[in-house]
């Protein structure tokens, strides 16, 4: 066809389909090569986590869900999702098990040592209490002398653990004892059973938890605490998919897309780089 074009003498447009032809070559041979499976952005993310993951009609929904979605119409990638266990994200991913975890994942130093992040949210945790508690800590210092339950490995165990000794243990106080569960819905089952005290959650999930548990739990704390960045985590040294991911969040936002999703869920977006 190409050929055909230039034999009839019309030069511009044969440069022209040619340039284009190259570019789409190289944007195509640029995706081969980021990603695992040729044509598919494979995203790992535990998904009993509304509002940034979840199963709807058999359809994964969600903050994540929406985003990795756009993302991957941008790297002209069809998107599948891997229902990944928390503990799981990062070490799946380094073993090759998929190109990306997005998963309401904090950036912290820890993951950071085991792969690399591209920041694209911010967000704070709200602590949660039975409605009819005789305590409604509103920060993270009234948490002395509570039983407090949170997801095993999430970013706040260690600040949780060390707020305990630096603040309440020095300042005469109980100390606050953490309790750490496989999943956030046992974390919050845990609450109803009032087997704790408060529960520490990610601000989103920690209101949608409150509104389906139909009025028995609430938010006690008036304002976010522990603001974090929350990341696009890849392997490490993938840098073909990273400078893909970048682009295609850049236009994202040029196109106000990320903006609506951030609004829609009630997300800050980050300042950048």
């Amino acid at each position: 066809m190409l050929g055909h074009v230039c034999k009839q003498g019309r030069q511009v447009l044969c440069a022209a389909v040619l340039i284009a032809s190259a570019v789409l070559t190289v944007a195509q041979s640029a995706s081969a090569a980021s990603v695992i499976t040729p044509g598919a952005f494979n995203v790992a993310m535990e998904i009993n986590y509304p509002p940034f993951e979840s199963w709807e009609n058999g359809k994964v929904v969600g903050f994540d869900a929406e985003l990795s979605e756009v993302i991957a119409r941008h790297m002209q990638l069809d998107v599948r999702f891997q229902d990944t266990k928390f503990a799981n994200l990062i070490l799946g991913l380094n073993g090759n098990k998929f190109d990306a975890t997005i998963s309401a994942l904090y950036i912290t130093p820890p993951r950071l040592a085991q792969a690399d992040a591209i920041a694209y949210a911010r967000s704070g945790a709200f602590i949660l209490v039975n409605k009819d508690s005789p305590v409604q800590p509103e920060d993270e210092k009234a948490l002395c002398g509570l039983k407090v339950g949170l997801q095993q490995g999430t970013s706040w165990v260690t600040p949780i653990r060390e707020l305990s000794d630096s603040h309440c243990v020095a300042n005469g106080k109980a100390p606050i004892v953490v309790s750490e569960f496989p999943t956030a819905p046992e974390a919050s089952q845990a609450l109803l059973s009032k087997n704790i005290d408060a529960q520490i959650e990610i601000a989103g999930t920690a209101k949608m938890f409150a509104e389906r548990s139909r009025g028995r739990l609430v938010v006690s704390s008036p304002r976010m605490i522990y603001m974090q960045t929350l990341g696009i985590f890849t392997r490490k040294g993938n840098e073909a998919l990273q400078a893909q991911l970048r682009q295609a969040l850049a236009a994202m936002r040029q196109s106000g897309e990320h903006q609506a999703l951030l609004k829609k869920y009630e997300l800050e977006d980050v300042t950048q780089e």
